[in-house]
């Protein structure tokens, strides 16, 4: 979490999938193909007087996206805002080069969806998120990062169906070269905990995992404004898209 203040942060996304992955690991005899491309203005706001030793904060992510999905020779696109993202949060700093978040975060389906199209803007249903993260930062030297996720997932109101609780972590380490820049790697991993449902029947064998791994680079003036840049290659994958993504992240104080 930066110092006190309000901070804008764009996020840039472009992800493609070629394949499904079945619960062994191997890819679905079906022709697939996912293309998401993502434009994400963040706000955030940090407080100055403390709560429980923290600088509270509140952010909210708008995406605007364009998903081109083609399945088995029929394609489909959608373009729109998809599901926004806010919650507070409470950030410490325990000395200048190491730092910790406590944050809550809401998922709220505001995009487009029709359960009888391939691609859409939205998942159509409410998913809360408890949020843990610390980050070691210094000019020269080591650089890491793990944010620790938990996802609580809401009915699809459309199709009945429930997606299982979630447990992911994104990660990076690197070496900072002293002159604002950090070279290192990158990436998430994701496990399902519990089983999906219909109609309040559990769907067998449907749990996803993954994991992606890939280079990074950031540029940081330590004064608030800072670029990275990242690619990630999916391995592992289980009962999800098979892919790879490109991620940019920039910050800019006001």
């Amino acid at each position: 979490m930066p110092p006190p203040g309000v901070y804008t942060l764009l996020y840039g996304d472009y992800f493609h999938a070629n394949s499904l992955r079945d619960n062994n690991g191997n890819a679905v005899p079906v022709e697939f193909k996912a293309t998401v491309l993502a434009l994400a203005p963040r706000f955030i706001w940090v407080g100055e007087k403390k709560i429980l030793g923290g600088n509270p904060a509140f952010h909210t992510i708008l995406p605007l996206l364009n998903v081109d999905v083609q399945v088995a020779g029929k394609r489909e696109s959608s373009t729109g805002l998809g599901d926004i993202v806010f919650g507070p949060g409470l950030g410490f700093h325990a000395s200048d080069k190491f730092h910790y978040v406590f944050c809550f975060d809401v998922n709220a389906p505001t995009g487009t969806y029709d359960s009888k199209r391939l691609a859409n803007t939205s998942r159509n249903y409410w998913n809360i998120e408890p949020i843990a993260t610390a980050s070691y930062v210094q000019p020269q030297g080591i650089n890491a990062d793990i944010k620790v996720m938990y996802d609580f997932n809401f009915r699809n109101p459309e199709t009945h169906y429930t997606s299982g609780q979630e447990l992911h972590a994104d990660f990076a380490a690197g070496w900072g070269l002293g002159n604002g820049w950090v070279l290192g790697a990158g990436g998430y991993a994701y496990q399902q905990v519990t089983d999906d449902e219909k109609d309040g029947s559990t769907i067998a064998n449907n749990k996803g995992r993954a994991f992606g791994i890939g280079p990074s680079i950031k540029y940081d003036n330590g004064k608030g404004w800072f670029i990275t840049m990242k690619w990630q290659e999916d391995l592992g994958v289980r009962n999800r898209a098979d892919g790879r993504e490109l991620k940019v992240k920039m910050s800019i104080p006001f």
